[in-house]
């Protein structure tokens, strides 16, 4: 079978990858000019264990696989990462039994190696820290997620796979049993393939519109949820993640650590409408009040604009927040037609277990 997968996002590149290891031919068509420049370059590069996530959830079912295999991945693959734990704080009593909530779903979705610990406790691991308890999350960690696209990419072309840059995908037309894919760019024309794959991140709600005779009831708002992140400028006061407990819209202003050593703040939340990615040096103020409430050491002036992400929510202020979306032939009725929609955290670390369940869904 010809698939063609449309964005070359850690999500596209990991669908590709498994649908060339299942034995299909695979295109990916990406508009940009290079892999992974959307969302993909702009998150926390965080390895998330899935403790937060509903139960029964896609979310909840592709974290906690997908954090086995990406450990693997980059184990056999060489791929830069660091298995450096987290906490998860509570400064109150009403945070407190937020984290105990936190917790117990962990250990439905089968996490391992959380453990609820005191404040003494947590302090005793990072002495900066002030907090009356603290989920601990060894299975957390951070991965170098440029380094793990070009080892996707690695594999996929290894495996006969290719990407064409510069094409976006402009119109999709149905036929017996395919599908005529129009594409723009510097080299405009159509191709036909038995099967294609929607990974377009942000554009996926635009791609899916694109599809002749696409039920338009089934493509989902999308919500734009900017994130804003600080860098510091001192030397990194702890040696984990270390997560408030989370926020409407997100997981709270939580210390990030990179590969190179940096520590840096983030993200927020900022609804908006459009998309940017400015970053407002005035938040800097609420990025101050919140991570003082942990970290009451926190130096003045020491906060700088770094960068910012956004997500494709399908849900906006005050909902609760939706699920991943995959849409196939047994909900849409069109064969040889897959949909992802609102595919933001914990996607990366889901990309790989992501990518087995989309290639399941290609012969259906």
């Amino acid at each position: 079978m010809q698939v063609l997968v449309i964005g070359a996002g850690v999500i596209g590149l990991a669908v590709a990858r498994a649908a060339a290891r299942a034995g299909h031919d695979v295109i990916v068509a990406e508009a940009a000019t290079a892999i992974g420049t959307g969302i993909s370059s702009r998150n926390s590069e965080v390895i998330h264990a899935g403790m937060y996530y509903p139960t029964g959830s896609l979310r909840a079912q592709f974290c906690a696989r997908g954090n086995r295999l990406l450990y693997e991945f980059c184990e056999s693959h060489g791929v830069a990462h660091l298995r450096c734990g987290k906490l998860i704080v509570a400064t109150t009593e009403a945070e407190r039994t937020r984290l105990e909530a936190i917790f117990a779903q962990g250990q439905i979705n089968g996490v391992e190696g959380l453990e609820l610990i005191g404040g003494n406790a947590a302090r005793g691991l990072e002495s900066e820290l002030r907090c009356i308890a603290a989920l601990a999350s060894p299975a957390t960690g951070i991965i170098d997620g440029h380094a793990y696209m070009l080892a996707l990419q690695g594999d996929l072309e290894a495996l006969g796979g290719a990407i064409a840059f510069e094409t976006p995908v402009e119109r999709l037309t149905p036929m017996l049993h395919a599908w005529r894919v129009h594409f723009g760019g510097r080299e405009p024309g159509h191709l036909d393939v038995d099967a294609v794959v929607n990974c377009a991140g942000l554009s996926a709600q635009a791609v899916a519109r694109r599809i002749e005779g696409y039920p338009a009831t089934r493509i989902p708002k999308q919500v734009l949820a900017k994130g804003n992140y600080f860098a510091f400028s001192g030397r990194p006061a702890f040696t984990r993640l270390i997560y408030p407990t989370p926020v409407d819209g997100g997981l709270g202003v939580h210390v990030t650590l990179d590969l190179a050593g940096r520590m840096r703040f983030g993200p927020d939340v900022e609804w908006i409408e459009h998309e940017n990615y400015d970053v407002d040096p005035s938040r800097a103020a609420s990025f101050y009040a919140r991570i003082r409430t942990y970290w009451p050491g926190l130096p003045d002036d020491s906060l700088a604009p770094d960068y910012s992400g956004i997500r494709p929510k399908l849900t906006g202020p005050g909902e609760p927040a939706a699920d991943f979306v995959i849409e196939g032939p047994a909900e849409h009725r069109m064969s040889g037609l897959v949909n992802l929609f609102g595919i933001e955290s914990p996607g990366l670390t889901s990309s790989l277990a992501l990518g087995d369940e989309v290639v399941s869904y290609l012969d259906a």
